[in-house]
C-alpha cells in the first residue's frame, strides 16, 4: 500500500525550465534509524503511519506517496567565489508542500538517487553526513536558529562509494522552501527575466506575503539574513560553505555540509577541509552574507525598473546589511552577557571579551554559558585576562534597570550548555558504522533542551579528540 500524505506543490506549477520532474530511486533494504515525531505531529501528520513498513518505503524512497509530484530544482551559484552556471538538486527529490498553519514546508528526500543535475555523481548520500545534518540542524532548532529541519533518517541497505564503501542513507529534510540565492542568478544568468519575475512572485506569495515588489523582497531577505547570521555568531557556528547556493532566500540555515560549531574561540577558525583560504571563517560570515545579496541584487536588476537607477538604488540597500547585522549582533551578544538595555560601549564590552578569549584559546560555549553560572573564569589559563574584564561587565551590569535574576534568566536563555561538538558527532558515526545507532538518539535527546546541563555532552573534546576538519555531506 502506498502512503498517503497531504502533499501539494506550487513549485510543479511554475514554468517546466524552473525544474525536472523526478522520481527517487529505490534502495535495497530501508530500515528506519529515527523519525522526529514532534515534528511530524507539528506539520498534522501521523507519526505511526510514517513508520510504518509503507512510510518507510516512502521516506527512503522505493514509493512515491499519494498526491506528491516529486522533482529536482535547477539552481546555479558561486562556490567559493568561482561562478558556476548550472547547478541544481543533484542527491535530493522535492516530493511536495505541507500546508501547516499559515505556512507551506516542503518535504524533500536527499540522497535519494541521481538527478539531470548530479554532474556525474551517483545521487547518494552515506550514512555520516545524513546522521550529521539531521543532529545539527534539529539543534539548531531547538537553539531557535531558523533552519531546515529532519523528518527522518532511513537506511538503504546499499553501500555508497566514496574513499571507501559506506553504508548509504535517505534524509527527509522539511523546509519552508529550498529556493536559493542560486535559483534567481540561474535565469538572470540567461537573461530570462520573465523567469525572475515569476520566481519573485512565487517567493513574496510564499514567503514575504506583505511584501509589494522586488524591492520589498529584496529588502526582506535582507533583513533575514542579518538575523540568521547574527544568530549563528551567537552560538560560535560555522556554515562552512556559504555559497549562494547554500543561500535561502527564506532566511533558513540551509545544507549542513562541512559546517561546526566551535570548541576553542578564534574569529579566524575554519572548519571546511576545502575552505583552503578562509573565505568562510567565522568572523568573514557577515562580509560572505552581504556579498552573496549582492548577487541576489544583480540577478534582480532585470525586474527593478531603470538599469542605473536600479543599480544605485540596490547597491545602497546592499550597503545597509552591516548596520542591520551590527545591530542584531549587538542585540545577540548583550543577551549573552545579560544587558537589557543599550550602551553606546557594548561593543568595546563584548568585542574585549571575545579578543581574551581568542589569546587565551577559551572554549565559546562555556566561556559563555560560566558568565551565568560563575564558572567563566576557568576556561582561562590565565584568568586574570578575565578578571580585568569582568570587573567592568559587573560595573556595566549595575547600570542595568532590570535586577539579577532577570540578568541570569536573559543569560540562561541565551546561552546554551551544551552544542552538538565536532568529537561527539564523529563517536555517533563511528559508533553508527557498527551499526551502534543509541549514542545518536543519546545526543539527539539531549540537544533537545541544549540550556539543560547534560553531562555527557558538556565537556569539551581532549587534545586527541579534536576535529580540525568536517567535509561536504557526499
Amino acid at each position: 500500500m502506498t502512503l498517503s500524505l497531504p502533499l501539494d506543490n506550487s513549485y510543479a506549477r511554475l514554468p517546466q525550465r524552473f525544474f525536472t520532474p523526478q522520481v527517487p530511486t529505490p534502495v535495497s533494504r530501508p530500515s528506519l534509524i529515527a523519525l522526529n515525531e514532534d515534528l511530524a505531529r507539528d506539520l498534522g501528520l501521523d507519526p505511526g503511519a510514517l513508520a510504518s513498513p509503507d512510510g518507510v518505503a516512502a521516506l527512503a524512497g522505493n514509493t512515491v506517496p499519494d498526491g506528491a509530484r516529486p522533482l529536482a530544482q535547477v539552481y546555479a551559484g558561486h562556490q567559493f567565489g568561482g561562478w558556476v552556471p548550472q547547478l541544481g538538486d543533484g542527491r535530493a527529490v522535492l516530493l511536495g508542500e505541507i500546508a501547516a498553519g499559515d505556512a507551506r514546508y516542503d518535504l524533500q528526500l536527499k540522497g535519494s538517487g541521481p538527478t539531470p543535475y548530479s554532474r556525474r555523481g551517483d545521487g547518494r548520500a552515506w550514512l555520516g553526513p545524513v546522521l550529521r545534518e539531521y543532529l545539527v540542524s534539529e539543534a539548531m532548532h531547538a537553539l531557535g536558529i531558523p533552519t531546515t529541519r529532519a523528518l527522518a533518517a532511513v537506511s538503504t541497505g546499499d553501500v555508497v562509494r566514496r574513499e571507501r564503501p559506506l553504508p548509504g542513507a535517505v534524509l527527509s529534510r522539511v523546509a519552508r522552501s529550498h529556493i536559493r540565492v542560486g535559483t534567481f542568478q540561474y535565469f538572470a544568468a540567461r537573461g530570462d527575466a520573465e523567469a525572475v519575475q515569476v520566481l519573485s512572485d512565487h517567493v513574496i506569495a510564499r514567503h514575504y506575503p506583505d511584501a509589494r515588489d522586488a524591492w520589498d523582497l529584496l529588502d526582506a531577505v535582507i533583513d533575514a539574513q542579518a538575523d540568521l547570521v547574527a544568530r549563528w555568531m551567537g552560538v560560535g557556528f560555522i556554515h562552512g560553505v556559504m555559497n549562494t547556493d547554500n543561500m535561502s532566500v527564506a532566511g533558513e540555515t540551509i545544507d549542513y555540509g562541512p559546517c561546526a560549531f566551535m570548541d576553542a574561540y578564534h574569529p579566524d577558525r575554519v572548519f571546511s577541509s576545502i575552505d583552503q583560504f578562509g573565505r568562510y571563517a567565522y568572523a568573514r560570515q557577515p562580509d560572505i552574507a552581504a556579498w552573496n545579496l549582492a548577487q541576489l541584487a544583480s540577478s534582480l536588476l532585470p525586474i527593478l525598473g531603470e538599469e542605473r537607477t536600479a543599480i544605485e538604488r540596490a547597491t545602497a540597500m546592499i550597503h545597509t546589511f552591516p548596520a542591520r547585522f551590527g545591530d542584531r549582533w549587538l542585540a545577540v551578544f548583550r543577551g549573552k552577557l545579560g544587558l537589557t538595555e543599550a550602551e553606546d560601549g557594548d561593543a568595546d564590552l563584548i568585542g574585549s571579551l571575545l579578543d581574551r578569549m581568542a589569546g587565551d584559546g577559551a572554549d565559546f560555549t562555556l566561556t559563555f554559558r560560566g558568565l551565568f553560572d560563575g564558572t567563566a573564569r576557568a576556561q582561562f589559563t590565565a584568568p586574570e585576562a578575565f578578571d580585568q574584564w569582568e570587573e567592568v561587565w559587573n560595573a556595566r551590569r549595575e547600570r542595568e534597570k532590570a535586577d539579577d535574576d532577570t540578568q541570569r534568566a536573559l543569560m540562561r536563555r541565551s546561552n546554551p550548555a551544551i552544542i552538538p561538538r565536532n568529537h561527539r558527532i564523529e563517536a555517533v558515526i563511528a559508533a553508527a558504522l557498527e551499526s551502534d545507532f543509541a549514542p545518536f538518539h543519546a545526543m539527539h535527546a539531549a540537544l533537545k533542551a541544549p540550556h539543560d546541563a547534560h553531562p555527557d555532552f558538556v565537556a569539551p573534546p581532549e587534545a586527541s579528540q579534536v576535529v580540525t576538519a568536517t567535509f561536504c555531506g557526499t
